[in-house]
């Protein structure tokens, strides 16, 4: 199954689940009053509004590229789960006020009883398998909507698991719990949308992606037999996926042909990392010395010497490489 096929699915199977929760939860929270099934299903409602987000916006980001989208539409991803976190907010804060004003005015709310219990149970068990769900497919196809979404269904199993301890406490002669229990609910809500918010930003504004990523592009590079340092390594976030570029050192009496082999290879060997997208590589001569100083690219490369070296195979290669990267001497080695 494809990437388009596999997130679209995934957004139904949320969508008709959702629904399902808010039709359980509304119903008991109709026959029984309770705040904290009500806080839940407040909760849901929202899960059920961005569910349709997310099925509209990854119909958007998995359309394939076109003349003004030659990169595809992935980018639009980031946006869909700040539309997430805005929805969650809102409810967040729509529970914390219900809650808040039920403590203040000693309306606590009726006691939900063993249906109550029974719907927060079954809530928390069907959030945990989609959470699972959505996690294993969001890592998988590296969409931050769907991971989005799996952080929301992981709060979700505390947020029912709140409710619930509130509903046993008023279900024993102590209905302050109950709305207590939705203040915690409502907490739980809250920080679910700053995690989303959090998580998405990074992808917004270029920031750069882990260090071992970098680490790992390095060490693709100086895996080629043919390339004797590299420098000027830099990696940032394009919307959910990673675009680099690196210059590599060749032997500068290699033909022009022979130079575009090495940085198709390299090329390729980078892309291949499932989070990157486009790769540019800039073949220098070594003899040149156009490496520039640079802490974070001194120590990756002394990184993947080490390694070498420990592996006991490419040793002698790994010192030139090194050599490469930082001799201070323009005339080469």
């Amino acid at each position: 199954m494809d990437r388009s096929d596999a997130v679209r699915r995934v957004g139904a199977v949320i969508l008709v689940v959702n629904v399902a929760l808010v039709a359980a939860k509304g119903g008991v929270w109709f026959l029984t009053g309770s705040l904290a099934v009500g806080s839940e299903a407040v909760n849901s409602l929202a899960d059920v509004v961005y569910s349709v987000v997310i099925l509209a916006g990854l119909y958007l980001t998995t359309q394939p590229p076109d003349f003004e989208h030659p990169h595809g539409h992935e980018r639009i991803e980031p946006f869909v789960s700040l539309v997430i976190a805005l929805g969650v907010f809102a409810a967040g804060f729509a529970v914390l006020w219900q809650a808040t004003s039920s403590v203040l005015t000693g309306n606590y709310g009726g006691a939900a009883g063993p249906l109550g219990l029974a719907v927060l149970g079954a809530s928390a068990a069907v959030k945990f398998g989609l959470y699972r769900y959505c996690l294993r497919v969001g890592e998988r196809y590296h969409s931050p909507a769907l991971e989005a979404t799996a952080l929301d269904n992981r709060n979700d199993i505390l947020t029912a698991s709140a409710a619930f301890v509130g509903v046993v406490g008023a279900s024993m002669g102590a209905p302050i719990l109950d709305p207590a229990a939705a203040g915690l609910v409502s907490l739980g809500i809250l920080y679910t949308g700053y995690e989303i918010v959090r998580d998405n930003v990074n992808y917004l504004v270029g920031a750069a992606p882990p260090e071992s990523l970098r680490v790992e592009i390095l060490r693709r590079a100086f895996e080629h037999p043919d390339v004797k340092g590299a420098h000027d390594v830099v990696a940032h976030y394009v919307g959910p996926e990673i675009d680099v570029s690196l210059h590599i050192e060749v032997e500068g009496d290699m033909t022009l042909l022979e130079a575009h082999d090495i940085e198709t290879e390299v090329i390729e060997s980078i892309r291949s990392l499932p989070q990157v997208d486009d790769v540019f590589v800039h073949v220098d001569p070594k003899e040149l010395g156009e490496w520039k100083e640079d802490e974070t690219t001194e120590l990756l490369s002394r990184e993947v010497d080490d390694e070498g070296t420990e592996a006991g195979a490419g040793s002698e290669r790994g010192v030139s490489s090194a050599s490469a990267v930082h001799d201070t001497d323009p005339s080469g080695p």
